[in-house]
């Protein structure tokens, strides 16, 4: 099975929550064009590390998260979709101007922090007001998906059993423990 199918199949199975399941209607054309360019990725990179840094576990650049959501995007999402996901991508660089004078990738990890929490809010005003999802949501939704699903986020981040041994539906549990992943 090749990368594509996987992530077909993972959408399918969890992705359609992400996207309120319009994402199934894309999977009918195939692949589409490039959604994403090669600095769009590194942008997304640099978010997705924000949201999840390295600190003594990998972070999100250590999964790549920026080339899945380009494959993700490209494949998996409508034109509609699309559209509000760059949408997200240009607000960020537009709030990092507004706030800082300069582009995302030209600020340092505190005042990326910033941006991102404004966004977050500006979102989270969006849906509460309008009912609409805000691209910055996308954005981050996709982070997440992206890197959980990843080998790194399954591996090193979550408790990782390649081949359990039986069913034990009374674990003892410790606050703060990682949940579970499977592969």
């Amino acid at each position: 099975m090749n990368r594509r199918e996987l992530l077909k199949m993972i959408a399918v199975a969890t992705g359609t929550a992400l996207v309120g399941g319009q994402a199934l209607t894309a999977f009918a054309g195939g692949r589409g064009e490039e959604a994403l360019t090669d600095a769009d990725v590194r942008l997304l990179d640099e978010v997705a590390e924000t949201l999840l840094p390295r600190t003594d576990t990998p972070g999100a650049r250590d999964a790549e998260v920026g080339d899945f959501m380009r494959v993700f995007v490209r494949d998996c999402y409508t034109a509609e979709q699309q559209a509000r996901f760059r949408d997200g991508i240009a607000r960020i660089e537009a709030h990092s101007r507004a706030a800082h004078g300069a582009g995302f990738l030209a600020l340092d990890a505190p005042r990326r922090g910033e941006v991102v929490a404004a966004l977050d809010r500006e979102a989270r005003a969006r849906v509460a007001a309008e009912g609409e999802l805000h691209g910055f949501t996308l954005i981050k939704q996709l982070t997440l998906f992206g890197f959980f699903t990843s080998k790194v986020g399954g591996t090193e981040v979550l408790r990782y059993v390649a081949i359990p041994g039986r069913y034990d539906g009374d674990l003892a549990y410790e606050p703060g423990e990682p949940a579970w992943a499977t592969t």
